[in-house]
């Protein structure tokens, strides 16, 4: 499955799931540096619900292993 991009900007990041939450971190800050904040969130944390298009939320279980495709948003 290809990532999806805008104007050649990558914004999903598929390939990362199943990896460890802090290289998937690493990576998507090398791939985009543009990015105002890549976060990794333990899954069933309270998140706010704002769409910030330069932030990525790297979800992990308690392994810290990535569960969701990190998207931008």
């Amino acid at each position: 499955m290809a990532a999806t991009c805008v104007n050649e900007v990558k914004t999903e990041w598929p390939e990362l799931v199943g990896k460890l939450g802090d290289d998937a971190k690493e990576t998507i800050e090398r791939e985009d540096p543009g990015l105002r904040q890549v976060v990794i969130v333990l899954e069933g944390s309270i998140i706010d619900m704002a769409i910030i298009p330069d932030r990525v939320r790297v979800w992990v279980d308690e392994r810290n292993i990535v569960t969701r495709v990190p998207k931008t948003g």
